[in-house]
């Protein structure tokens, strides 16, 4: 499972099979139930993890005491090594949507396989440079777009990896509560119910097994709208 995993990773997909076995026993297995917290914002960064079954929020605890889902991690996705190679304290909290198993190591044997394969170095270098302008323009959006194009470039974006249907829709592959995608658009729940009800009135939106669907098309429209 640890060697699935890590084929799956941007980063360690990178090195050969062979190598990929013989760094594995480096890498440890932990299970998580559902809602569980993998690590908390301002723990020690000691461990690298990588979501390997289902799926992990990122979340940022605000001052108002509200939580901001910054990112979803699927299925061999790294997340918040940035705090673990610069020596920081976690800037986000980490949580399984629903149970989970994530793969992990120890800053300490991460360090040791970096020096054995260096281009690994240029490869999370680049990685944690994305994030962060992710992350970045994620907040900016926050702050200055209206909540309706918000919440249409959330979609867009967690249906990128899909294909279009025969109907013209592309699934998010995962359930999606409406409190999820308030918290990831930074709005309020009743906020969030009201225009996903109105997207899926005007045909933006619909559902189908518990996933939602989206009308690429529309959505571009609602962020190209002034």
């Amino acid at each position: 499972m640890i060697v699935e995993t890590l084929k799956k990773s941007d980063i360690f997909s990178t090195l050969k099979e062979e190598e990929l076995k013989k760094i594995s026993p480096l890498f440890d297995k932990r299970e998580f139930t559902k809602d569980e917290y993998i690590f908390f914002e301002g723990d020690p960064s000691d461990w690298l993890y990588i979501a390997s079954q289902n799926r992990v929020k990122i979340i940022k605890h605000t001052l108002a005491g509200k939580n901001i889902i910054l990112e979803i991690k699927s299925p061999g996705e790294i997340f918040c090594c940035a705090a673990v190679l610069d020596k920081r304290p976690y800037p986000e909290s980490a949580q399984v949507m629903e149970s989970a198993s994530v793969i992990r190591i120890s800053r300490r044997n991460l360090d040791k396989i970096m020096e054995e394969y260096p281009n690994l170095k240029l490869r999370f270098a680049k990685y944690s440079s994305d994030m962060l302008r992710d992350a970045h323009e994620m907040l900016k959006n926050i702050a200055t777009e209206k909540v309706e194009k918000r919440i249409a470039s959330l979609l867009l974006k967690l249906s990128e990896k899909s294909v279009v249907d025969n109907t013209g829709y592309k699934s998010i592959d995962f359930t999606l509560t409406r409190q999820e995608i308030a918290e990831m658009a930074g709005t309020t729940v009743e906020t969030c119910i009201r225009i996903m009800s109105k997207f899926q009135k005007d045909g933006v939106i619909t559902s189908s097994n518990k996933r939602i669907l989206v009308k690429v098309e529309l959505l571009k429209k609602i962020l190209e709208h002034q």
